[in-house]
């Protein structure tokens, strides 16, 4: 999969289970670790993991691969690891905590308008 085929697959799947949100960041002239970065919110602990089941199902009945999955909906923060794509799903009172589009101000933001709903 490629980056721009993972970002997407993330997106329509996180949208699928109603994540809000969803702002990607374009991290390969920020960070050496990651090429893109998501982040969205969900309301309560079991949309969380809804959400992070909901990605990690579509990107391996897409061919990718999850290098880890950090954090569980109860703590109100999970990560997914798949290398080139780093996603954070939140709760908004963790989300407002650590502020991680603050923390990567420099970082551009990918439009990802098309694969939402609306």
């Amino acid at each position: 999969m490629t980056t721009q085929n993972m970002l997407q697959t993330v997106v329509t799947a996180a949208d699928d289970k109603k994540a809000l949100n969803i702002v990607a960041l374009d991290m390969r002239e920020v960070s050496g670790v990651m090429d893109t970065l998501v982040v969205m919110e969900a309301m309560n602990s079991r949309q969380l993991d809804a959400i992070v089941d909901n990605i990690t199902e579509h990107i391996k009945k897409n061919g990718g691969s999850i290098h880890g999955v950090e954090g569980v909906g109860n703590d109100g923060w999970v990560l997914i690891d798949l290398i080139d794509v780093v996603i954070n799903v939140m709760t908004h009172d963790m989300r407002l905590t650590y502020n991680l589009e603050k923390l990567w101000h420099d970082a551009p933001e990918i439009d990802v308008s098309e694969w939402l709903t609306a």
